[in-house]
């Protein structure tokens, strides 16, 4: 009996035997990580210094989540940090809410199914289309906001800042956004289509998913779909936050975002993975970056630490193939 046990625990640590993937390890890192900067900083307990780290990750966690999908079909969508800068100089025209804010959400959706169109039938390799769209997106968003200013509605802003019933808004986006990805991942015949099809792709069988009939190209352009409408939530958030256009807000974020689904146990060869693995990861990114700005450490080693460990989690994964 004790060794079934110790054999379960290894399982869940380990993440083997399952299409929840590893995302115990990183749940003790995230806790591990939050004990040593409680007693190595003195600012990091304090309830000013954590309602900012909750609100500076929720753009990431947003986008993360978006991203998961894509991955989760052994794809990859770069174009994503564009789309949050896209969101914001758009959000930032100027014009009414009831206009703007349906208007980031079509345009990200159509953004979205080209990303999935050019991979699914044009046959481009996921990281050549969305690396393209990626500088489409971010051509227009400079033409649109050259540098950052004009103005949000207020209906936006309003929906970041305050509370409701004593619970920050912040909170609240993250609890919306959580159950929306929880319906579409384990709610739905999409998300058991997903998993199906990620498996094949990990196991080199790309029409594997197709020979049981479930329609694979429509399931990985949607994929891309919810992902850019992800990234346009998270540009939203942003946008009500900082209160003006950004061209630059969303640099590098989608490699913040597929560093946070990798650190969360999501195997990107395609197939494995979980949203609260993924949650963690950018639980545990937040964690690193609200440490390191705590401990004067600068931007750019900042930046070569998340680089090293995208590496190092990337390399750890057990897989046949990068799925990518």
């Amino acid at each position: 009996m004790e060794n079934q046990q110790t054999s379960r625990a290894s399982r869940l640590l380990m993440g083997r035997g399952s299409r929840q993937g590893l995302w115990a390890l990183p749940l003790i890192l995230a806790v591990l990580m939050s004990f040593f900067l409680a007693f190595a900083t003195a600012q990091f307990a304090n309830s000013g210094n954590l309602s900012n780290l909750v609100a500076q990750g929720m753009p990431l966690m947003i986008t993360a989540i978006g991203q998961m999908f894509v991955v989760l079909v052994g794809g990859l969508d770069l174009s994503v940090g564009s789309v949050v800068s896209f969101t914001t100089a758009i959000l930032a025209l100027d014009a009414p809410a009831y206009v703007v804010l349906p208007a980031v959400f079509i345009l990200a959706g159509v953004i979205g199914f080209i990303n999935g169109f050019c991979i699914t039938r044009l046959k481009v390799h996921p990281i050549i289309a969305t690396l393209s769209m990626q500088y489409v997106v971010l051509g227009i968003t400079r033409i649109l906001r050259p540098v950052s200013g004009g103005s949000i509605p207020e209906f936006v802003t309003a929906s970041v800042a305050g509370s409701i019933a004593g619970i920050p808004m912040p909170v609240i986006w993250g609890v919306v956004t959580i159950a929306i990805a929880w319906k579409l991942l384990y709610g739905s015949r999409y998300g058991l289509h997903i998993f199906a099809i990620g498996g094949g792709v990990a196991a080199g069988s790309t029409e594997a998913a197709r020979n049981f009939g479930i329609p694979a190209r429509r399931n990985i352009m949607l994929a891309y779909v919810i992902s850019a409408l992800f990234a346009a939530l998270a540009g939203v958030f942003l946008a009500g936050r900082i209160v003006s256009g950004d061209p630059n807000v969303g640099l590098l974020m989608e490699l913040d975002a597929i560093t946070a689904v990798a650190i969360g146990g999501t195997q990107l060869s395609g197939g494995v993975g979980s949203l609260q693995g993924t949650v963690i990861g950018v639980v545990v990114l937040g964690l690193l970056s609200n440490g390191m700005n705590l401990m004067n450490v600068t931007p750019f080693v900042q930046t070569a630490v998340k680089g090293i460990l995208l590496m190092l989690v990337v390399a750890l994964q057990s897989r046949k193939k990068i799925g990518l």
